[in-house]
């Protein structure tokens, strides 16, 4: 296999390329070092890789902008000073980091997850990560709904919810008390909103909070189902996506 390493300090990518070409996870047949945004966006408008480890500060720019400028399909793990809040959105979205510095085993253990997932791998949430990083509107969290409750307007907190259901057109929040709440937005635009340690969307209908999960049932590999310490609007079980069982197993290991 191909991998790229994305990194403008000489000694990090020296390190980095050395532990990769003598360990036996994975194994590689090349690597690529790219010092910058230039070299990168270059390197992969020509060039496909299997994995590529990104430092997200580079010397002309951060790797954002790799991103919009070509087309990057593989998995990507992060190697990041990056603080605990970008961490909680490694973890939601990408594969894996490695915190500056990292020993070995870090390494061997996120090489081992990518071989794991690599045949489930979405390129689309490496961007989402990114993008929830690089962009202040979006990287910040929504701890309050506004929702109307008769003639009054409430606001909801975020430990108050239990789940938010799709339920065709429309979005609602359910809360301890078992009541419902008419929420103007989608299901696809407000997980970007919500705090990535305490919510997940397991699926095209259901984002569910981590405090009213009772039990993980693991019917196949591809196939798990959560149950809940409160009941769900419908009497169907709640499937997570199997895009998303990876991400959903990284999360519960917070």
């Amino acid at each position: 296999m191909k991998i790229a390493i994305v990194e403008d300090e000489y000694l990090a990518s020296s390190y980095l390329k050395s532990i990769l070409e003598q360990q036996n996870i994975v194994p590689i047949a090349e690597v690529t070092v790219l010092k910058s945004v230039k070299e990168a966006v270059a390197f992969f408008a020509e060039n496909k890789v299997d994995l590529a480890f990104m430092d997200i500060h580079l010397g002309d720019g951060k790797s954002l902008e790799i991103f919009e400028k070509t087309i990057i399909s593989s998995p990507v793990i992060f190697v990041t000073a990056y603080d605990s809040y970008a961490i909680r959105v490694f973890k939601h979205f990408t594969i894996d980091y490695l915190l500056k510095p990292f020993e070995e085993q870090e390494l061997f253990e996120a090489l081992e997850k990518f071989k794991k997932i690599k045949n489930t791998f979405n390129s689309d949430s490496t961007i989402q990560s990114l993008v929830a990083l690089e962009n202040p509107e979006t990287s910040k969290i929504q701890r309050h709904f506004l929702v109307n409750h008769g003639y009054k307007l409430i606001s909801v907190n975020q430990n108050d919810i239990t789940y938010f259901v799709a339920s065709g057109k429309h979005l609602f929040i359910y809360v301890n008390s078992g009541n419902s709440h008419l929420y103007n937005n989608t299901l696809t635009d407000i997980i970007h909103n919500l705090d990535p340690v305490i919510f997940f969307k397991v699926n095209r209908k259901y984002i569910v909070s981590r405090s009213i999960i009772k039990e993980v049932i693991k019917h196949s590999n591809q196939k798990i189902e959560l149950k809940l310490t409160v009941p769900p609007i419908e009497n169907d079980p709640i499937i997570i996506s199997k895009k998303e069982i990876n991400n959903f197993k990284n999360w519960l290991d917070q």
